[in-house]
Protein backbone atom coordinates (compact mmCIF):
# COMPACT_ATOMS: atom_id res chain seq x y z
CA UNK A 1 0.00 0.00 0.00
CA UNK A 2 1.44 3.42 -1.03
CA UNK A 3 1.00 6.55 1.46
CA UNK A 4 0.25 9.77 0.65
CA UNK A 5 2.72 12.30 1.43
CA UNK A 6 0.77 14.77 3.31
CA UNK A 7 0.41 18.34 1.30
CA UNK A 8 2.83 20.88 2.04
CA UNK A 9 2.50 23.96 3.96
CA UNK A 10 2.39 26.34 0.72
CA UNK A 11 -0.90 24.45 -0.51
CA UNK A 12 -2.59 25.20 2.29
CA UNK A 13 -2.06 28.76 2.93
CA UNK A 14 -3.06 28.92 -1.04
CA UNK A 15 -6.51 27.33 -0.75
CA UNK A 16 -6.90 29.35 2.60
CA UNK A 17 -5.97 32.34 0.64
CA UNK A 18 -8.38 31.75 -2.25
CA UNK A 19 -11.63 30.70 -0.19
CA UNK A 20 -10.91 34.78 1.83
CA UNK A 21 -10.57 35.99 -1.42
CA UNK A 22 -13.32 34.63 -2.40
CA UNK A 23 -15.50 35.32 0.28
CA UNK A 24 -14.39 39.18 0.24
CA UNK A 25 -15.71 39.16 -3.03
CA UNK A 26 -18.71 37.91 -2.40
CA UNK A 27 -19.27 40.42 0.92
CA UNK A 28 -18.30 43.63 -2.05
CA UNK A 29 -20.72 42.36 -4.34
CA UNK A 30 -23.38 42.27 -2.21
CA UNK A 31 -23.22 45.55 -0.14
CA UNK A 32 -25.22 48.18 -1.08
CA UNK A 33 -23.66 51.37 -3.18
CA UNK A 34 -22.18 54.19 -1.30
CA UNK A 35 -24.31 57.27 -1.12
CA UNK A 36 -22.98 60.20 -2.85
CA UNK A 37 -20.76 62.58 -1.07
CA UNK A 38 -23.07 65.79 0.39
CA UNK A 39 -20.69 68.08 -1.90
CA UNK A 40 -21.95 66.09 -5.01
CA UNK A 41 -25.68 67.25 -4.33
CA UNK A 42 -25.81 70.83 -5.19
CA UNK A 43 -27.45 73.16 -3.07
CA UNK A 44 -31.21 74.00 -3.46
CA UNK A 45 -33.58 77.25 -2.56
CA UNK A 46 -37.53 77.07 -2.90
CA UNK A 47 -39.40 79.11 -5.91
CA UNK A 48 -42.07 80.46 -5.88
CA UNK A 49 -43.85 79.51 -9.80
CA UNK A 50 -46.99 79.13 -12.18
CA UNK A 51 -48.93 76.28 -10.75
CA UNK A 52 -50.62 76.93 -14.49
CA UNK A 53 -50.84 79.20 -16.93
CA UNK A 54 -51.98 82.61 -15.71
CA UNK A 55 -53.96 85.10 -17.37
CA UNK A 56 -52.91 89.14 -16.25
CA UNK A 57 -55.04 91.05 -14.15
CA UNK A 58 -56.73 88.79 -11.99
CA UNK A 59 -55.06 88.70 -8.31
CA UNK A 60 -53.66 85.34 -7.46
CA UNK A 61 -54.86 82.46 -5.35
CA UNK A 62 -52.96 79.81 -3.47
CA UNK A 63 -54.15 77.40 -6.53
CA UNK A 64 -52.16 79.53 -9.02
CA UNK A 65 -48.89 79.00 -7.37
CA UNK A 66 -46.48 76.31 -6.47
CA UNK A 67 -42.93 75.90 -5.07
CA UNK A 68 -40.07 74.50 -6.96
CA UNK A 69 -36.58 73.73 -5.51
CA UNK A 70 -34.10 75.14 -7.85
CA UNK A 71 -30.17 74.85 -7.66
CA UNK A 72 -28.73 78.01 -5.59
CA UNK A 73 -26.87 78.84 -9.05
CA UNK A 74 -30.31 78.97 -11.12
CA UNK A 75 -32.65 80.42 -9.32
CA UNK A 76 -33.41 83.54 -10.71
CA UNK A 77 -33.29 87.23 -8.50
CA UNK A 78 -36.89 88.74 -7.31
CA UNK A 79 -38.58 85.46 -6.50
CA UNK A 80 -40.03 84.00 -3.20
CA UNK A 81 -39.86 81.22 -1.45
CA UNK A 82 -42.76 81.56 0.15
CA UNK A 83 -46.61 81.61 -1.73
CA UNK A 84 -48.57 83.26 0.51
CA UNK A 85 -46.27 86.57 -0.20
CA UNK A 86 -47.90 86.01 -3.62
CA UNK A 87 -51.91 86.23 -2.53
CA UNK A 88 -53.58 88.83 -4.18
CA UNK A 89 -51.21 90.25 -6.42
CA UNK A 90 -51.63 90.98 -9.96
CA UNK A 91 -49.71 90.05 -12.75
CA UNK A 92 -48.53 92.61 -15.48
CA UNK A 93 -48.18 89.72 -18.13
CA UNK A 94 -49.29 86.06 -19.14
CA UNK A 95 -47.43 83.71 -17.20
CA UNK A 96 -46.67 80.07 -18.54
CA UNK A 97 -47.35 77.60 -15.96
CA UNK A 98 -43.92 76.68 -14.44
CA UNK A 99 -42.89 79.94 -14.88
CA UNK A 100 -41.24 81.42 -11.77
CA UNK A 101 -42.75 84.75 -10.51
CA UNK A 102 -40.55 87.44 -9.95
CA UNK A 103 -41.06 90.59 -8.93
CA UNK A 104 -40.66 92.20 -12.53
CA UNK A 105 -43.48 90.19 -13.74
CA UNK A 106 -46.41 91.58 -10.62
CA UNK A 107 -47.93 95.25 -10.62
CA UNK A 108 -46.09 97.06 -8.31
CA UNK A 109 -42.69 98.58 -7.02
CA UNK A 110 -40.59 95.63 -8.78
CA UNK A 111 -42.52 96.17 -12.07
CA UNK A 112 -41.17 100.02 -12.09
CA UNK A 113 -37.77 99.95 -10.19
CA UNK A 114 -36.50 99.34 -13.88
CA UNK A 115 -37.77 101.93 -15.65
CA UNK A 116 -35.48 103.94 -17.78
CA UNK A 117 -33.94 106.86 -16.22
CA UNK A 118 -35.77 110.06 -16.90
CA UNK A 119 -39.25 107.77 -17.51
CA UNK A 120 -41.88 107.33 -15.32
CA UNK A 121 -44.90 104.82 -15.61
CA UNK A 122 -48.30 106.29 -16.48
CA UNK A 123 -51.54 104.80 -16.12
CA UNK A 124 -53.76 104.98 -19.38
CA UNK A 125 -57.51 103.90 -19.06
CA UNK A 126 -58.34 102.99 -22.95
CA UNK A 127 -62.29 103.73 -23.94
CA UNK A 128 -62.25 100.27 -26.51
CA UNK A 129 -61.43 97.20 -24.02
CA UNK A 130 -61.06 95.29 -26.93
CA UNK A 131 -58.02 97.49 -28.30
CA UNK A 132 -56.72 97.11 -24.46
CA UNK A 133 -56.88 92.95 -25.12
CA UNK A 134 -54.55 93.05 -27.59
CA UNK A 135 -52.01 94.41 -25.82
CA UNK A 136 -48.99 92.56 -24.05
CA UNK A 137 -46.27 93.79 -21.56
CA UNK A 138 -43.16 94.57 -23.75
CA UNK A 139 -45.19 95.73 -26.63
CA UNK A 140 -44.69 99.24 -27.82
CA UNK A 141 -47.63 101.29 -28.72
CA UNK A 142 -48.46 105.17 -29.76
CA UNK A 143 -51.71 106.57 -27.59
CA UNK A 144 -53.61 108.36 -29.87
CA UNK A 145 -56.60 111.43 -28.54
CA UNK A 146 -59.81 112.14 -29.69
CA UNK A 147 -61.16 115.46 -28.39
CA UNK A 148 -64.96 115.29 -28.79
CA UNK A 149 -65.04 118.32 -31.38
CA UNK A 150 -61.90 117.18 -33.06
CA UNK A 151 -61.93 116.08 -36.41
CA UNK A 152 -58.74 113.94 -36.02
CA UNK A 153 -57.09 112.09 -33.57
CA UNK A 154 -53.87 113.38 -31.58
CA UNK A 155 -50.84 111.28 -31.04
CA UNK A 156 -49.84 112.19 -27.69
CA UNK A 157 -47.31 108.93 -26.75
CA UNK A 158 -45.55 107.78 -29.00
CA UNK A 159 -43.86 104.17 -28.52
CA UNK A 160 -44.38 103.90 -25.30
CA UNK A 161 -43.38 100.63 -23.66
CA UNK A 162 -46.33 98.78 -21.94
CA UNK A 163 -45.00 97.56 -18.74
CA UNK A 164 -48.32 96.13 -17.57
CA UNK A 165 -51.92 95.26 -19.70
CA UNK A 166 -54.36 93.84 -17.11
CA UNK A 167 -57.54 91.66 -18.43
CA UNK A 168 -60.75 93.11 -18.27
CA UNK A 169 -62.14 92.09 -14.44
CA UNK A 170 -65.01 92.82 -11.91
CA UNK A 171 -62.41 95.28 -9.96
CA UNK A 172 -62.49 97.81 -13.16
CA UNK A 173 -59.08 96.51 -14.28
CA UNK A 174 -60.35 96.36 -17.77
CA UNK A 175 -58.80 98.72 -20.55
CA UNK A 176 -55.93 100.20 -17.70
CA UNK A 177 -52.49 99.90 -19.46
CA UNK A 178 -49.20 100.91 -17.43
CA UNK A 179 -47.04 102.98 -19.63
CA UNK A 180 -43.25 103.85 -19.67
CA UNK A 181 -42.99 107.39 -20.85
CA UNK A 182 -41.07 110.69 -20.14
CA UNK A 183 -42.98 113.28 -17.50
CA UNK A 184 -44.06 115.64 -20.08
CA UNK A 185 -46.28 112.60 -21.70
CA UNK A 186 -47.14 111.27 -18.38
CA UNK A 187 -48.57 114.94 -17.75
CA UNK A 188 -49.80 115.16 -21.37
CA UNK A 189 -51.77 111.73 -21.12
CA UNK A 190 -53.00 112.77 -17.53
CA UNK A 191 -54.55 115.78 -19.14
CA UNK A 192 -56.37 113.88 -21.73
CA UNK A 193 -57.68 111.35 -20.72
CA UNK A 194 -60.17 113.58 -18.98
CA UNK A 195 -61.20 115.71 -21.86
CA UNK A 196 -60.66 112.97 -24.69
CA UNK A 197 -61.10 109.63 -25.92
CA UNK A 198 -57.97 107.32 -26.03
CA UNK A 199 -57.02 104.29 -27.99
CA UNK A 200 -54.25 102.69 -29.20
CA UNK A 201 -52.47 102.14 -32.69
CA UNK A 202 -49.42 99.49 -32.44
CA UNK A 203 -46.08 100.64 -34.62
CA UNK A 204 -44.14 98.55 -36.28
CA UNK A 205 -41.37 97.04 -34.39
Amino acid sequence: MRLRRPRSLLHTARRVLAVLLAALALVLALRPAPRPAAADVPATTPVAVAATDLLPGAPLTSQDVRLVRFPDDLAPTGTTADAADLAGRVLAGPVRAGEPLTDVRLVGAGLTARLPEGQVAAPVRLADLAVAALVRAGDRVDVLATAPDAAAAEVVAASALVLAAPAAGPEGAGGLLLLAVDPATAARLAAMAAAATLTLSLPPP
